[in-house]
């Protein structure tokens, strides 16, 4: 993985924290995430008339890869309902690394070498340690049980989506197409009562900045699918924790223990690991 790569991955990665921080902080967790993914498609709509479609053969895995994103969204604002940003998001993030590279080898056929392995295993340990110290804080159980079942998702989707770009020919036109068509079933649920669609024109402006941080950090990540094996850039955004445990501190003041600090400082080893050991 180029240097260039590993930092535009790090600033989606930055990004995806932002507008999870926006969805938790809601009231509203669903409406949020609906404003957010409506955004979202608003914005790639209206960049897909100045760019070549994806390949036709890319569009089967488009339409996989929309369902799963929307279950996905209903996961995610079902654990912020139930648990902590920072027990919630560990443990959907943490958990899709490893689900990943198990599966890209076999089904895209990244062989990856025993020092990005270490890298993997660096990130999700640093991350599961995280999950652990939530726990025996006693976040809530049913928040674990969404949170691991999302991990599931997340991992299906990565790896449907890192088959259907390098099919596409268009990596930015298969993420805008992915993200315009994931806002229709939202933008739907949204108009379909008139409380729901007040809140939204209440709140649009707020969640129009969390669609931009969406676009932008899924773009990136399918982008760099192109350029470095998936699952080592599945990892390296798995950093998004380290900048959503800053986000909480700053913004809601959480407080941070020591076994959190050392499991972020794993989760940056293994970013170096997998930066200096990944194929370019």
């Amino acid at each position: 993985m180029s240097f260039g790569v590993l930092l535009a991955v790090l600033a989606g990665a930055l990004m995806h924290a932002s507008w999870n921080l926006l969805v938790k902080r809601a009231g509203d967790t669903r409406l949020a995430t609906a404003g957010v993914y409506i955004a979202a498609g608003v914005l790639s709509g209206l960049a897909l008339p100045f760019i070549p479609p994806p390949a036709p053969a890319s569009w089967p895995y488009l339409a996989v890869a929309t369902a799963t994103e929307v279950l996905y969204g209903l996961l995610l604002a079902a654990a912020y309902r139930a648990g902590d940003l920072s027990h919630a998001y560990p443990l959907m993030r943490g958990t899709a690394p490893l689900l990943v590279a198990l599966g890209s080898g076999a089904l895209i056929g990244d062989h990856l070498s025993a020092a990005v392995w270490v890298g993997v295993v660096l990130v999700s340990a640093g991350i599961f340690s995280m999950v652990l110290d939530a726990h025996a804080r006693g976040h809530s159980a049913v928040a674990t049980r969404l949170a691991l079942l999302n991990a599931v998702v997340i991992a299906t989707y990565t790896t449907i989506d890192g088959l259907g770009v390098r099919i596409s020919g268009q990596p930015v036109a298969y993420s805008l197409w992915l993200f315009m068509l994931v806002g229709v079933p939202w933008l739907i649920w949204a108009m379909a009562a008139r409380q729901r669609r007040s809140a939204l024109q209440r709140h649009m402006g707020y969640l129009a900045v969390g669609g931009l941080c969406s676009v932008g950090s899924y773009g990136v990540a399918l982008w760099a699918m192109t350029r470095a094996p998936v699952a080592a850039v599945a990892a390296v955004r798995e950093t998004s924790i380290v900048f959503a445990t800053v986000l909480g501190v700053v913004i809601l003041k959480e407080r941070v223990s020591r076994v959190r600090v050392l499991a972020a400082c794993a989760i940056a080893l293994g970013v170096w690991v997998i930066h200096g050991s990944a194929p370019t």
